[in-house]
């Protein structure tokens, strides 16, 4: 067994403090009492207060948190159905371009997918808001949902659904009632990724918004070009904190379900 040593610890350190100290310390400054970010005024709340009090600032953190459920929601069906057709449709015709088509926006920068789908929205005249912001978080959120429930269904015992099935259970209710519950926990973790996603998403936003339709990200984008106020630090915080629940929910959801797995072996 290799010894964790010094420099590994070291190395590790440096690490950490690279990725993490950045949002540590705007944490830190949220709560700083002056109106000078890079000034320690004391500690306060008040800008948290101010905060919710900035109609702007919800109206796009509504817009945001709004957008993100829809999307998760639509993204997770389309996603885990994507999946299934990958797994167990082997003879599906053309099924590595499918696969292939599944799978690119995960390499595709988000510039040439916001771009092609302004252009494809202006070319059908569809006016940008809500929905086009909606679909096109869809767009990218599907491929991650496929890939969770894909590595889950790869691992899946489909004796389980075939014995259902000889007990007289149609081919979609052995599928809701023995394969859902099993793959329940990835598509949940599936869901809250493409959330967490679509809540972070800047870029293909922007692209994709219009008069009305403005998200929390490109709100506190277009703050911070005229100079960070300690209520953008208390926004981001607030951002920061719900992007971590998410993610750790996604986690335990994934191991939950492995562990269920294993005990039921």
């Amino acid at each position: 067994m290799t010894r964790f040593g010094w420099l590994n610890a070291v190395s590790l350190t440096f690490g950490f403090a690279f990725l993490y100290l950045p949002i540590l310390i705007l944490v830190i400054y949220s709560f700083n009492a002056s109106k000078l970010v890079t000034v320690w005024g004391g500690f306060s709340t008040k800008w948290y207060v101010a905060l919710f009090q900035n109609a702007q600032l919800l109206a796009a953190a509504k817009m945001s948190l709004l957008v993100a459920v829809v999307t998760a929601t639509l993204a997770t069906v389309l996603g885990t159905l994507a999946a299934i057709a990958l797994t167990r449709a082997r003879r599906l015709p053309a099924r590595t371009l499918f696969q292939g088509m599944t799978y690119a926006p995960l390499v595709m920068p988000e510039v040439i997918t916001g771009l092609s789908l302004l252009l494809l929205f202006v070319a059908l005249g569809i006016d940008r808001g809500f929905w086009t912001i909606t679909i096109a978080h869809t767009t990218f959120a599907l491929c991650f949902v496929a890939v969770v429930v894909q590595s889950r269904l790869t691992a899946f015992d489909m004796s389980l659904e075939e014995a259902a099935r000889d007990l007289g259970a149609s081919p979609v209710k052995a599928f809701c009632l023995v394969t859902l519950p099993l793959i329940a926990p990835a598509v949940a973790a599936g869901w809250l990724l493409a959330f967490t996603l679509s809540l972070d998403d800047l870029v293909i936003a922007s692209f994709t918004s219009g008069p009305g339709s403005t998200t929390l990200p490109m709100r506190i984008f277009s703050a911070v070009r005229l100079g960070v106020s300690p209520e953008i630090n208390a926004a981001s915080t607030i951002l920061i904190a719900a992007v971590a629940i998410g993610v750790m929910t996604a986690t335990l959801a994934a191991k939950w379900g492995a562990r269920r797995e294993t005990r039921s072996q």
